[in-house]
């Protein structure tokens, strides 16, 4: 029988959907689960978005530009421009979904065994989409005392090499929800400056930042015109994750130029996507704001439910929608699966996403979960007590002195 490619055998699993099966048999056995292990929105997609979906009148769904429909660039353009970052509709490639705007970045600007520089723990797909272009990952840690603060320059300038060609960050950050300041993007800037990096940011959650600290763009910094590449996505801002529309933007010409060639290779994003985001920029402000106020609400009411929980410490994150909490149990992996396997409160459970796969090396986030604060305060209310009573009785606790750390 002919065999599987190794780049088949190679691509990782997702860590955040392994659980899914164990989840399936659970709600088949009658148990109720709270998913906080996806970041799959209960928030409503915009009416403006829904309504121009719905009112549709095409005789023929044709290709759209490989770039992606002209006129829903030039208002993504202006979009971009409400947060001084000034870009032409032509600095932007529109793609399936932020993922294929990383993939096709890094096809774009590395070769094959070229090395990327990603603090972690990273978004766990980040392994999949260099694995695709055959590009090697760094990884230089960030630590759950610091809440997972940029790590300190050396850290990077070591694992610096002659194959290195790019840093990656995810700004405010999934999985933990980190906020870069300001000053840390400035300190990335001297370094890809001082020996000659492409600079990606994947920029999806910038319109969920909070406690009043400051949305620094990559494409703020003066100077990167040539290292910067952005990535972006509709699914989490407009809460249309199925829409799958992203996009790949920079000022670099000749990046744009290589990446539409493999945006052509693939023809044209979807039709109705475009169409449904282009409407949906007519967003009103008002949205935004009350989705950000239940944002802070559900997060500061996770994050002090969890800190409360005997043996469990989570840092407050200032953006996004998720956080990481270290749990008192031996292996987060083991427990997500006993809480879908073996374990129901009030017949519930509760799914998360265990934090070995947000590491290059599992056992960095063997006591870590990442929670998606996604659901409603009432879900989350009893999705925090089922977590609770589950640490209670979970064979493979932990006693709460084998963990050091100060809250921040």
């Amino acid at each position: 029988m002919p065999k599987i490619s190794d780049k088949g055998l190679q691509m990782p699993p997702s860590p955040i959907r392994k659980l899914v099966p164990f989840a399936e048999a659970a709600k088949k056995r009658g148990i109720s689960i709270f998913h906080l292990n996806i970041g799959q929105p209960d928030i409503h997609t915009p009416e403006v978005m829904l309504n121009a979906i719905r009112n549709i009148d095409l005789k023929v769904i044709e290709y759209s530009h490989s770039a992606g429909i002209e006129s829903y660039r030039r208002k993504l353009a202006g979009y971009y421009q409400k947060f001084n970052i000034n870009v032409d509709y032509q600095d932007i490639i529109i793609t399936t979904g932020g993922s294929e705007a990383i993939e096709i970045g890094m096809m774009a600007c590395l070769n094959p065994g070229d090395e990327i520089i990603i603090p972690e723990p990273y978004y766990a797909n980040y392994n999949g989409f260099s694995t695709q272009a055959n590009v090697i990952v760094k990884p230089i840690s960030s630590t759950i005392e610091s809440g997972f603060a940029l790590p300190p320059i050396a850290d990077f300038e070591k694992a610096i090499t002659s194959k290195t060609k790019a840093i990656l960050i995810c700004n405010p950050s999934n999985p933990t929800g980190y906020l870069y300041s300001r000053e840390e993007l400035e300190i990335l800037k001297q370094l890809v400056l001082k020996y000659d990096l492409f600079l990606f940011a994947d920029e999806v959650y910038r319109e969920f930042c909070y406690d009043g600290k400051e949305y620094v763009s990559v494409m703020h910094l003066d100077g990167l015109d040539l290292q910067v590449v952005l990535m972006d996505s509709i699914s989490k801002r407009y809460s249309a994750c199925g829409a799958r529309i992203g996009a790949l933007i920079s000022r670099n010409k000749e990046v744009m130029t290589a990446a539409l060639k493999f945006a052509q290779a693939r023809l044209s994003p979807p039709t109705f996507g475009q169409i449904g985001a282009e409407a949906a920029i007519d967003t009103p402000d008002s949205y935004f704001v009350e989705v950000k106020r239940e944002y802070v609400a559900r997060r500061d009411f996770v994050v002090d439910a969890l800190n409360e929980m005997d043996g469990v410490f989570c840092p407050k994150p200032s953006g996004a929608f998720y956080c990481m909490a270290e749990l008192p149990v031996d292996d987060t992996d083991k427990f997500c699966q006993w809480l879908l396997e073996d374990f129901s409160f009030n017949n519930q459970t509760v799914m998360l996403a265990p934090a070995s796969g947000f590491y290059s090396r599992p056992e960095l986030g063997k006591h870590q979960v990442r929670i998606a604060y996604v659901l409603n305060l009432e879900s989350l209310n009893e999705a925090m007590v089922c977590l609770n009573e589950a640490l209670k009785v979970y064979p493979g606790r932990i006693v709460k002195s084998s963990f050091k750390k100060e809250k921040v």
